[in-house]
């Protein structure tokens, strides 16, 4: 076994145990290693912030999980049918969705979830760069294999964004909402973006990769100043820490039944659900790509996701792509601090 490995089994068997020792004998038969390498494991829990007691004769027990992202402690009680069935958790990598889009280029299985406590080049929408601190936030991607036409793709951002503003209300009882076509808001700031990315031929779709980063507990100090649009973490509105664990959990089961309900009754139920946290129907907004901005009011987004605007002259304008601004939208208020 891996020291990884180890450390995952090792956790896992400690957990089945909750509040009861475990000798030091039954762990290294159990996980097929030294007495020394159980030991080794050991230091490193505490290192990592576990607190597990050791009794001499008497073995070790868990007294305390931290806050941390491994495998071992999402999968306890996930119960996802898809997504998750396989997680690669990280300390510290480049990008969620470069891994992603790696195990999507060899047979690693649908529903895999590769999850960073760090990035060091995170994925932003449009080319820019996601702030990935440590320690703070959640940072995911999520690999499927749907067998569908390359059309379909977009679909998938309205259903990733559907997944955390559900998971969003759930752990904060704040409600918030959608801005189109990938982020979620919470008073009108920036709390998760989505980044979605596809390798397809013309007629099907090879893989698909969710990106997703949510701000949990970031303070007001860790965000960059130069940000391009007001940004929140869900401790600041909610005035208290987030279990990223808990988060994590609960994000990956509004995934998993989603995307069960995307197979079972298409996007007429995700579109329909996340049109309930768009707050921008029958408001004028401006839309900007590249060096073009249009100006209408929002009537909806259709059967794919396109955004629906009414032009000045009266026609009806999809976007499929751009920024979307309010117009004549009142400053925003400052994020709370935290």
């Amino acid at each position: 076994m891996k020291g990884k490995d180890t450390r995952e089994g090792l956790l896992t068997l400690l957990r089945e145990h909750r509040g009861a020792f475990v000798s030091g004998e039954s762990i290294s038969r159990r996980l097929g290693v030294s007495r020394s390498a159980v030991w080794k494991q050991i230091a490193q829990l505490r290192g990592a912030g576990f607190e597990v007691e050791a009794v001499p004769s008497r073995g070790y027990r868990l007294l305390l999980n931290p806050d941390l992202l491994l495998a071992a402690e999402i999968a306890a009680g996930l119960g996802t049918r898809c997504i998750g069935r396989e997680l690669q958790c990280h300390d510290s990598i480049d990008s969620t969705n470069l891994r992603a889009w790696h195990c999507g280029e060899t047979d690693v299985a649908e529903g895999t979830v590769v999850i960073a406590d760090e990035q060091s080049a995170g994925k932003g929408r449009m080319g820019r760069t996601w702030t990935s601190p440590p320690g703070v936030n959640l940072y995911l991607s999520v690999l499927l294999r749907p067998d569908l036409a390359p059309r379909h793709a977009p679909q998938f951002t309205f259903l990733s964004a559907l997944a955390v503003a559900r998971a969003v209300e759930a752990m904060s009882g704040l409600r918030p909402t959608v801005k189109w076509p990938n982020d979620v808001l919470l008073r009108g700031h920036k709390v998760a973006g989505l980044l979605n990315e596809m390798s397809a031929e013309t007629e099907h779709i090879h893989f698909l990769v969710l990106g997703i980063g949510v701000n949990l507990n970031m303070t007001t100090a860790q965000f960059p100043a130069n940000l391009r649009y007001p940004a929140t973490s869900l401790a600041q509105e909610k005035g208290s820490a987030v279990s990223r664990l808990a988060f994590c959990r609960a994000l990956l089961r509004e995934l998993d039944d989603l995307y069960t309900l995307f197979h079972e009754r298409g996007f007429a139920p995700i579109r329909e659900g996340w049109e309930g946290y768009f707050d921008l129907v029958g408001h004028g907004v401006a839309v900007e790509d590249g060096g073009s901005r249009l100006t209408g009011e929002v009537t909806g987004i259709d059967t794919d996701g396109a955004l629906l605007l009414r032009l000045p002259g009266g026609e009806i304008e999809r976007i499929l792509s751009g920024d979307v601004r309010p117009l004549a939208a009142a400053a925003l208020p400052p994020a709370r601090g935290f």
